[in-house]
């Protein structure tokens, strides 16, 4: 009988020394994006659930795996085996979309900072939008919703109309890593 007990016993304590690496794991995720993609969470077990990507890259101690939905993209981004940037690609890109995502955004997480940049010449709305399209000006709007992330809804030439979710810390480390090495 007392040996029964004594597995019981190191059974119970093998379970709850689990428990606290269990809650670890889920105190990792900073933020759900887009309902599937863990800020902060494992690259790794990130790929292993459905729907798998289309494609993955990898370069050093940094990784990405880019999925479609539709027309749009969703680009997520790894570092040393966590997720530090999410970013959906909208299509098609116009100023009628973003205003209505900024809208969207701006009832969730408040008033965006604007980090928009024209050239001094773009001061209509047309004039913004042609500099957009030739890559001469950018929109920008930005919210810090959460400890240790940040939400960002751009429109610029080379992605488009993009909404990204990050973590500016792991971004900064691993820009800083990719400059060492050149």
């Amino acid at each position: 009988m007392m040996r029964f007990e004594s597995r019981t016993f190191a059974a119970v304590m093998l379970a709850l020394s689990l428990l606290p690496a269990a809650a670890a794991d889920q105190e990792e995720c900073l933020k759900l994006v887009f309902d599937r993609f863990c800020l902060g969470g494992d690259f790794r077990a990130q790929l292993s659930r459905a729907p798998q990507p289309l494609h993955q890259q990898r370069q050093g101690d940094s990784e990405a795996a880019i999925y479609f939905e539709g027309r749009e993209r969703i680009f997520v981004m790894a570092y040393r085996g966590r997720i530090y940037k999410v970013v959906r690609q909208y299509r098609p890109s116009t100023r009628t979309r973003f205003d209505e995502l900024l809208g969207l955004l701006s009832d969730v997480y408040g008033p965006a900072r604007d980090l928009s940049e024209y050239p001094h010449y773009a001061e209509s709305r047309g004039a913004r939008i042609a500099a957009i399209r030739r890559g001469d000006g950018r929109a920008v709007s930005s919210w810090n919703p959460g400890p240790g992330w940040n939400v960002e809804l751009s429109w610029t030439r080379e992605l488009g109309l993009a909404l990204t979710y990050v973590v500016p810390r792991w971004e900064a480390e691993r820009r800083e890593a990719v400059e060492q090495r050149l």
